[in-house]
C-alpha cells in the first residue's frame, strides 16, 4: 500500500476497483489548507485518461505489479492476435479490443511490449515507429524527388492506406508512426 506523496510516472495503481497507470503527477502545496496531488491517470481496461485530484495524501492505494515483457506478433486467429513470448516461446492470444487502433500497423514478426497482469494482458504497446511493405499506389513520374511535398495514397501490407510521397513505390519498404499512421522515412534496405 502507498500514498499519493509516493506516486510516480509509469506507476500502476487500483483505485475504485480499476488499475490505473499515472503518467504525470504534481504535488501542491496551496498557500492556505492541506497539500494535495493533482494526477493524470489512464484506465488500462478502457484506455482513458482522465484527471483525478487525491485530496488526502495519507489515503492508502494499492500499488499493483504489472509485467512488461516484449513478445513477438505471429498471426491474426479470427478477432484475436496471437504473440510469442520470446524467451519461453508460449503462445498468448490477445483480443483485438486490447491492441484497438493500433492493430492496422501490426504486421507478423513485430515486437511488441505488453503489459501483464495476473497472466491477462491489459495493453500492447506497438513500437513508435513501424516498417511495413508497399503493396499498392500509384506509379511514380519522372522527376518525382525526395525532396518533394506532394503525397498520394499507399496501401500497406497490413491493408491501411497512408499518404506517401510521389517517389514511393510498390515493394517498397517504409517507417510509419504507429500512433498517428503519418510517412516518416524510406525504410533502408
Amino acid at each position: 500500500m502507498i500514498t499519493p506523496n509516493d506516486f510516480k510516472n509509469g506507476m500502476v495503481i487500483r483505485y475504485d476497483g480499476e488499475l490505473l497507470q499515472i503518467l504525470e503527477f504534481q504535488h501542491i502545496k496551496p498557500g492556505k489548507g492541506p497539500a494535495f496531488v493533482r494526477a493524470k491517470l489512464r484506465n488500462l481496461r478502457t484506455g482513458a485518461i482522465f484527471e483525478r485530484t487525491f485530496g488526502n495524501t495519507s489515503e492508502k492505494i494499492e500499488d499493483v505489479f504489472v509485467e512488461q515483457r516484449p513478445m513477438q506478433f505471429l498471426y491474426r486467429d479470427g478477432s484475436s492476435f496471437v504473440f510469442m513470448d520470446q524467451e519461453t516461446y508460449d503462445q498468448i492470444p490477445v483480443d483485438e479490443s486490447i491492441i484497438g487502433e493500433q492493430a492496422k500497423f501490426l504486421a507478423e514478426g513485430t515486437v511488441c511490449t505488453l503489459h501483464l497482469h495476473e497472466g491477462s494482458v491489459l495493453r500492447v504497446d506497438l513500437p513508435k515507429a513501424v516498417v511495413l511493405e508497399v503493396v499498392e499506389t500509384e506509379p511514380g513520374v519522372k522527376g518525382d524527388t525526395a525532396s518533394g511535398t506532394a503525397m498520394k495514397p499507399a496501401r500497406l501490407e497490413t491493408g491501411v492506406e497512408v499518404r506517401v510521397p510521389l517517389f514511393i513505390k510498390v515493394g517498397d519498404k517504409i517507417k510509419v508512426d504507429s500512433t498517428t499512421g503519418e510517412y516518416l522515412e524510406r525504410a533502408s534496405k
